[in-house]
């Protein structure tokens, strides 16, 4: 089990960060190398421009800092990435974050791309796929803060099952903690593990790796029956209700993070104020964490030589034939919620 080092606390990171602040004050016009320096740098082949500039409004963190953050780590978030069509969002200064899944036009030619077809929208995305550094640093040039890959693997396979646990507005993070270790106790008592990570957000994820085989319809089954027990176990703080108004202020054990969905990957950036990160955390350490622990500032002085998400994720395993049974008999959730919707719609006419 991997041993994290305590986390610089946010005022020790801004100090040891200094220049790379964002201020408030006018920018002094340069000339010869500061200019040159403001202007951009290549890496890789890459060339970076306008790095001393806020990420986005409010991130309290520059373009630099991103740039710096997914290059250090890009050895642990690039297996992460590998071979999956990727989703990212993008942020500039002065607008909405987006999510981009078309690789653009513009786009150099060594980023390899697969086309799939998408049935929501009937049209083909033509995804990119990040293999190297040389892309990832490409990504971040482009200020792609979120990485989000497929769960399905490049081959459309199956590979690990996904709990995404979503606190309320207004909920502590101690609320998703004690349902992630109702999770983990619905995952022992079905013989299986996983590994926790925050979600970069107020979240957590639970990553349960799998066998090569599983079919994309007995994973999403074996994910709504975990996701079932987990909430038996104690329902005062855990739901599984798909439709937000009935969740009464309780931890969304989400169960839909399968099949076609993508997922922030472990290590990635978040679009929030001080850019916190999707970090792992050994099941022991997760109640002494907090999610702004891990930031793009703090996380690279936590991690050393050795990569700790691979260090928690247990050995692929196989789905218990019972567990998928059971699953197997619980309604899809979105398509439940769209006949309840209709019944409550028919209802409030009537």
């Amino acid at each position: 089990m991997p041993r994290l080092r305590p986390a610089v606390p946010a005022e020790a990171a801004d100090r040891q960060q200094g220049s790379a602040q964002c201020t408030a004050r006018p920018r002094e016009r340069h000339t010869g190398p500061v200019a040159a320096r403001e202007q951009g740098e290549v890496r890789d082949g890459v060339e970076l421009k306008h790095l001393d500039g806020e990420l986005f409004d409010g991130a309290g963190v520059t373009k630099r800092d991103l740039v710096d953050y997914l290059d250090a780590v890009a050895p642990m978030i690039l297996p992460e990435l590998r071979d999956r069509p990727l989703t990212v969002l993008r942020v500039r200064p002065g607008q909405q974050p987006f999510m981009q899944k078309n690789l653009p036009a513009y786009a150099p030619d060594w980023i390899p791309t697969v086309t799939i077809w998408a049935q929501a929208s009937h049209r083909e995305v033509r995804y990119p796929l990040c293999h190297d550094r040389r892309t990832l640093l490409w990504f971040a040039g482009q200020r792609a803060v979120e990485f989000h890959p497929t769960v399905l693997d490049g081959q459309h396979q199956v590979t690990h099952l996904v709990l995404d646990l979503d606190p309320p507005e207004g909920a502590g993070f101690s609320d998703v903690v004690a349902t992630a270790l109702l999770v983990k106790e619905a995952l022992a008592a079905a013989g299986l593990e996983g590994a926790a990570k925050t979600s970069g957000s107020k979240g957590v994820h639970v990553i349960v790796p799998l066998v090569p085989g599983v079919s994309i319809e007995d994973s999403m089954a074996a994910t709504r029956a975990l996701a079932a027990r987990a909430e038996a176990l104690d329902p005062s703080i855990a739901t599984t209700a798909f439709i937000r108004e009935d969740r009464h202020g309780k931890v969304y054990v989400d169960p839909t993070r399968a099949g076609g969905a993508s997922l922030a990957c472990a290590y990635s950036p978040r679009a929030r104020p001080g850019v916190p990160v999707s970090f792992p955390v050994p099941w022991d350490r997760l109640e002494e964490v907090s999610p702004a622990d891990f930031t793009v500032r703090t996380v690279p002085a936590l991690l050393s030589a050795s990569d700790p998400w691979r260090e928690l994720l247990p050995a692929p395993q196989p789905l218990p034939p019972v567990l998928v049974e059971e699953g197997h008999r619980i309604p899809v959730p979105r398509v439940a919620a769209m006949h309840e919707g209709k019944r409550r719609a028919r209802a409030r006419r009537e």
